[in-house]
């Protein structure tokens, strides 16, 4: 008789010898940098895009209870009423995380008798949120509002349709200019998760939709306060009958405990501090690495603090990794499933933690790492 794990030792085999096997490793994140096994490196694989300075909180008791029994803390009616002005919209919720928000809001608002338009390269979230719905699924060409149009013009019945403001992968836009007209003309829910535009585009950090002029256009968001704000946990805001509908139907936010009242009382002092000035400085060094990118002739298809630098191979992308390591730069290796087969890549986040110095060495590392690895 086999060992009854034999088959997960056989699937975990199969993955190595794709070179898609992950492992965790003990870090420490202090400002831009990140300490493993005793090794000192430039994080540069952090989603604190603000780096807003950390400030002391007090610690409470934590609530150990979902909202719906006694975890309402006040802490949550504080913050999400400033979040909805954030939005401005009429109502918010938070959620422990951006992933159980778009599962438990997409799967709340959608059914069988709606169709979902998901661009393809939606958030894993999104994908599994559409799923769970039970809704008919139309995947899009990714930005590509021609397929998407096509698509739209042959269905029937209620529909919807979710995009990222910008995409966790690549770095590029979504078109919300274009969405929203398309989506106005046939009378479609907008959904927008705008969990790595939030607080960094637009005016004072009101996100993507601010950034393309069309937030009255956009009927549900769903951001996180994890990335931008530094803290954690996920948010959805919109219409107040939208917002309800969640409270009472979606299940990561009924069977789960909430946030502790310390980890609100934290969002809520990153989100009333000087977050302009950060998200200012923040734009001057992304605009100094993209320029840089492109004197060292290192090409990608972002425009934001995403940089993505596409390998190919994951095997190589783990070398390629390995190689920004021993010069003391950590930026992960990106494979399979996050990100298609045969497009692995070097995921690169910009912080205004991060000096014009550290990104001028960075640069000059890339360069000597283009050249080893031969790329384009």
């Amino acid at each position: 008789m086999k060992h009854k794990f034999g088959i997960f030792e056989k699937k975990l085999s199969g993955i190595k010898k794709k070179d898609l096997l992950r492992t965790l490793c003990d870090s420490k994140v202090e400002k831009q940098y990140i300490f493993q096994n005793g090794k000192k490196l430039l994080n540069f694989s952090s989603n604190d895009y603000l780096g807003i300075k950390p400030r002391e909180i007090e610690y409470t008791q934590f609530q150990s209870s979902s909202r719906l029994v006694s975890g309402n803390d006040t802490s949550f009616s504080i913050l999400e009423k400033k979040l909805s002005k954030h939005k401005s919209q009429e109502k918010t919720i938070i959620f422990p995380t951006g992933y159980m928000a778009n599962i438990g809001t997409i799967s709340s608002i959608a059914d069988k008798k709606s169709t979902i338009f998901s661009d393809e390269l939606n958030h894993a979230s999104i994908v599994e949120a559409c799923k769970l719905s039970g809704a008919k699924i139309k995947i899009f060409k990714h930005n590509c509002m021609e397929d998407l149009e096509t698509k739209i013009r042959k269905t029937n019945g209620k529909k919807l349709i979710v995009t990222e403001g910008i995409f966790s992968m690549d770095g590029d836009w979504a078109q919300l200019d274009q969405i929203s007209e398309l989506s106005e003309k046939h009378e479609m829910i907008t959904i927008l998760d705008d969990a790595h535009g939030d607080f960094v585009l637009g005016k004072d950090g009101k996100g993507t939709s601010n950034f393309f002029n069309v937030e009255k256009k956009i009927d549900l968001y769903i951001s996180s306060l994890s990335k931008g704000l530094g803290s954690f946990g996920g948010y959805v805001s919109g219409k107040k009958s939208l917002i309800d509908l969640c409270v009472n139907t979606s299940k990561t936010f009924i069977y789960t405990s909430a946030l502790p009242a310390s980890i609100n009382q934290y969002s809520l002092q990153r989100l009333e501090s000087n977050r302009e000035k950060y998200r200012k400085n923040l734009w001057k060094k992304i605009n100094l690495f993209h320029t840089r990118l492109e004197e060292i002739e290192l090409s990608t298809t972002s425009t934001s603090q995403i940089i993505p630098i596409v390998i190919g191979k994951e095997k190589t992308a783990i070398e390629f990794s390995k190689f920004l390591r021993k010069n003391g730069i950590f930026a992960q290796a990106i494979r399979y499933p996050t990100v298609k087969k045969g497009q692995a890549r070097i995921r690169i986040s910009i912080t205004e933690w991060l000096s014009e110095k550290e990104i001028e060495y960075t640069i000059q590392v890339l360069e000597k790492a283009k050249r080893r690895f031969n790329l384009k």
